[in-house]
């Protein structure tokens, strides 16, 4: 599945291991590895997560 936030594109694949949030950033642990993404504000980081909830 693939998320796109201000032009690039973030690729996530299930399943995911963990996920950690820290106000503007969100590291997500797969099983290709860890990716940063880091959002300009507190409602894009939650709008994320609430997508990778419903996948």
């Amino acid at each position: 599945m693939s998320y796109t936030y201000k032009g690039m594109i973030y690729s996530i694949k299930s399943p995911v291991r963990s996920i950690s949030v820290n106000k503007h950033n969100i590291v997500v642990t797969d099983q290709d590895g860890s990716k940063l993404i880091k959002f300009t504000n507190v409602n894009d980081s939650k709008s994320f997560l609430a997508w990778v909830y419903q996948v």
